[in-house]
């Protein structure tokens, strides 16, 4: 199956999920969460410039970073902090962060918000799970369109 509207990191990330089994495909998010980034040392003692997505089950912070003036053509730096505990949170962060880490605002905010559910991990996660990767792709929407000026 092959995903069009959607960026190509991101894309071919949902190709690799939905071209595996359901084991296989909780076994790949765990590999994304082990490949999480650290947060950088100035985001590190800075808690206050993060911000927690509060529909995840297991404590998530997000922030982005652009460019100054932010537009739609600056690309976007995402930084997530998840505990090692919670890998399917990290997991979801961790898909995020490699599929759509250095896109332009403009094209993180084409990405359909459904897009979590095109990974085939519907029956094999919590509804209430999905929901908090949803929220991430949703939080991470929301603060590009207010930095950038432009609308989701």
């Amino acid at each position: 199956m092959t995903t069009p509207a959607l960026p190509a990191a991101i894309a071919a990330i949902v190709e690799d999920f939905q071209a595996l089994t359901e084991p296989e495909r909780l076994q790949l998010l765990l590999e994304f969460s082990e490949g999480l980034p650290a947060l950088p040392d100035r985001l590190q003692d800075h808690p206050e410039l993060l911000e927690q997505v509060v529909e995840c089950q297991s404590p998530l912070f997000l922030t982005i970073e652009t460019d100054k003036p932010a537009g739609p053509a600056s690309p976007v730096r995402l930084f997530f902090k998840a505990p090692p505990e919670a890998p399917t949170t990290r997991g979801f962060a961790g898909v995020l962060h490699e599929g759509l880490d250095g896109l332009t605002a403009a094209e993180i905010l084409a990405v359909p918000d459904d897009m979590p559910e095109l990974l085939g991990l519907t029956r094999a996660i919590t509804p209430l799970r999905m929901r908090g990767m949803t929220a991430m792709l949703g939080r991470i929407k929301r603060k590009i369109a207010a930095t950038s000026g432009l609308s989701r």
